[in-house]
């Protein structure tokens, strides 16, 4: 099909149809009878006239095409691209139709809703999910429905849903939080239970620095006790009693120098035993 006759069809500006061609339209009846143009279609050969007769045809199936659309409105998606998905979906089903094997329509309606409905799967989720659990999701979702049809079923729970579908209540649980996946809360939205203008954004964390020194300490607890007895009390001096190097020196009985010298090679070995093989390097060049 030319990209004047798609742009026709989906509305958009195109090139004008050659004068003096008359198109047969049907602004009421959206299954008109166009058996005899199939017919043709099927032998005509890749060309000018095989496109201008597809056209054809798709703007006499465009309003059917429109009223399947019309089906899928209020879901999130405006009218027109719903129109338009519709309209791609039309020109695969004129392209693909065999008019041995059943009416167009027959053929069709399937083609331009499985269209629209992979447009809502692809396009429409607001959070990426797999396609997995996009299909997992729509089976929950009728199962769901089946079940609370069921005399004495009020509230289907996970468990119900996994025996019904014969899967584990692990996937239940991962196809239900998808049903959430469609549309986003703005980090701005008013909590509901809030009376003081609290945001969802107020309930959010911050990076606590409190948490960076506890790995710290966990990382450097290994290093410290394969050190021998003496570097560990200068260290505890230093760094726990906050004495200068010097007092350790006289509580030691060393001297000040000697002292620097195990605070440097203690802290490079501990150093070396959190960060590993990369740490090594560093204590040998210390």
């Amino acid at each position: 099909m030319t990209a004047e006759a798609a742009a026709k069809i989906l509305g958009l500006p195109g090139r004008p149809s050659p004068a003096g061609h008359h198109r047969r339209r049907h602004p009421h009846d959206d299954a008109p009878d166009t058996a005899e143009r199939f017919a043709r279609l099927s032998t005509l050969d890749d060309g000018p006239e095989r496109e201008l007769l597809k056209e054809e045809l798709a703007e006499a199936w465009l309003p059917m095409a429109h009223r399947i659309a019309g089906r899928f409105a209020r879901r999130g998606e405006e009218l027109d691209d719903l129109r338009q998905v519709a309209a791609l979906g039309l020109v695969k089903a004129i392209e693909h139709y065999e008019p041995g094997r059943g009416a167009f329509e027959s053929y069709a309606v399937p083609t331009v809703t499985g269209e629209i409905k992979r447009h809502f799967r692809d396009r429409s989720w607001a959070l990426r999910v797999p396609r997995r659990v996009q299909e997992l999701r729509n089976r929950i979702r009728l199962a769901h429905r089946e079940l609370s049809q069921e005399p004495g079923v009020h509230e289907p729970q996970p468990a119900d849903i996994a025996t019904h579908l014969g899967i584990s209540e692990a996937e239940v649980r991962e196809g239900l939080e998808a049903l959430h996946s469609h549309s986003t809360l703005s980090l701005d939205a008013q909590l509901a239970a809030s009376e003081d203008d609290f945001t969802l954004a107020n309930a959010l964390g911050t990076p606590d620095p409190g948490y960076d020194t506890v790995v710290d300490r966990e990382a450097a607890k290994r290093g410290l006790r394969m050190l021998p007895e003496r570097e560990r009390t200068i260290l505890y001096l230093r760094f726990f009693e906050d004495k200068t190097q010097q007092a350790i020196a006289e509580e030691l009985d060393i001297s000040q120098m000697h002292v620097s010298r195990l605070i440097t090679r203690s802290c490079a070995k501990v150093r070396a035993q959190a960060l590993g093989s990369e740490g090594e390097d560093l204590a040998r060049a210390a």
